[in-house]
Parts: structure tokens; sequence; C-alpha cells
């Protein structure tokens, strides 16, 4: 898990991607910079793993960790001194998606703006597809 401090908020597009490829998940500059600060401080071969799993009020929810080990079917999103772990199962839910990091008055924070995501729940942790 991401250490105290960090929120992660969630933001979705209502439409679906009809093109489900690895290659269009997409890191922004602003994530890759703040994930490039907390892996820094995570000690070397830190890398940050995003994962879809079952949960939540609507169904899905994502999951953030530091990972050292990387397996060998993993989509690697690198960006500047980002590196992003995607497992071979999360990989159709976050098709499309960009992940990106805002600081703004109300706090700092990761979203992730999800093409697939046809609804998500009033607090806005959990989205289904």
């Amino acid at each position: 898990m991401l250490k105290a401090g960090y929120q992660i908020i969630w933001v979705y597009i209502g439409y679906r991607s009809q093109d489900m490829t690895a290659a269009s998940v997409v890191i922004s500059e602003r994530a890759a910079r703040r994930i490039g600060e907390i892996l820094k401080t995570e000690g070397k071969g830190a890398m940050l793993r995003i994962s879809v799993e079952g949960g939540g009020c609507s169904g899905f929810q994502y999951k953030f960790d530091i990972e050292r080990a990387q397996a060998e079917d993993d989509l690697v999103i690198a960006r500047d001194s980002a590196v992003v772990l995607v497992d071979p199962a999360s990989v159709p839910f976050l098709a499309g998606s960009e992940v990106d990091f805002v600081d703004d008055l109300i706090g700092a924070s990761f979203r992730v703006v999800n093409p697939n995501a046809t609804a998500s729940c009033g607090c806005g942790t959990s989205f289904s597809i």
C-alpha cells in the first residue's frame, strides 16, 4: 500500500473503449514525476503496481502497491523515472485509461480516467464495467 498521506481518486468518462490494447494505458507527465518521487523514497528497484480487483459497492476497485519484483507477464509502463506494472488480468479493465496526478486546493491525488467504466459509486472509490 502507499504510505500515509497519499490519496487515490477515481474519475470516469462514460463511454466504452472498443480497443482493449495494453499500449493504450498512459501515465501522464505529472503522474510520472510524482510516481518517480515516491519510488525514489522506496529505494532501488521499487516499482508501482496498479491492479483492478473485485470490491467496492460498484464491483471493481483500483489497488496501488509498491513492488520490487516484476512478473514475466506484467505490462511494464516506463516514463522518466516512473516504472508502473499492470498484471495481465487488470490490463483489459485499464485499457484506454490515463493515470494522472493532481495537486489542487482539495489535496494531492492520483486520478484514473477510465473510458471502460460505465458507472461508479457515490463515494467514487469503485466502478463497474
